[in-house]
């Protein structure tokens, strides 16, 4: 799964706005995109679990106050608006494995996560915007990557909700599995935690191999 570099017309870069509005939407929108998606990923950087992304297209005359970009909420925050973006949006998610990130490297997993995410909508959009820099190359003429864009674009601040409020149940639920690791407190990252159960115990098949300190442990 390659990517490609967004060059279209829209900005790439942050202005400086207050917090993430509709104004990229509103554009894509007049000039006939009659769907327009929010695509953004959760889990890139974790020692184990799988990268998630989710795609939402928000409905304009509905959209839920508040949203932003999911690292700045608390937990309750995120909840709450998880919840409104299911009963007002269209929404989908997807996931690439512990075993695909560590084939294919993390940057390509998550760009097939969110490839998975997009195509998986019910009703197909017309243009995604992605968060970052890259946009898979299936959509390719079809999206535009916005730097920080869950801060920018209130569909991609949407996403960014959805993908890290269901990656948070998937490794609250995998600590039931993985008892050892304490998943459900530090969700797969790095923290002293985490290593230590590492060291303890050794990884198990959450644990995402070709990152370092785990590459160093074969």
């Amino acid at each position: 799964m390659k990517s490609a570099r967004a060059t279209d017309s829209l900005s790439l870069f942050p202005a400086g706005s207050a917090g993430p509005d509709f104004s990229f939407e509103e554009r894509l929108l007049a000039d006939g995109s009659r769907l327009v998606a929010g695509v953004d990923e959760a889990g890139r950087g974790p020692l184990a679990g799988p990268v998630v992304a989710a795609a939402v297209i928000l409905d304009p005359m509905s959209i839920p106050a508040g949203l932003d970009d999911s690292k700045k909420l608390s937990e309750a925050s995120r909840e709450a608006l998880f919840g409104e973006i299911l009963a007002s949006s269209r929404v989908a998610w997807a996931a690439a494995s512990a075993a695909e990130i560590d084939r294919i490297n993390i940057l390509q997993a998550s760009l097939l996560a969110m490839t998975r995410a997009a195509n998986a909508l019910h009703d197909r959009p017309c243009h995604i915007l992605v968060d970052g820099r890259d946009i898979p190359l299936s959509w390719r003429g079809r999206g535009t990557a916005l730097i920080k864009g869950d801060g920018r674009s209130v569909s991609i601040a949407a996403a960014s909700i959805v993908a890290k409020v269901m990656r948070d149940r998937i490794m609250k639920r995998a600590s039931g599995i993985y008892p050892h690791y304490g998943f459900e407190r530090h969700k797969g990252y790095g923290s002293a935690l985490h290593r230590s159960a590492i060291m303890t115990h050794g990884p198990c098949l959450l644990h995402r191999m070709s990152f370092s300190p785990l590459r160093e442990s074969l």
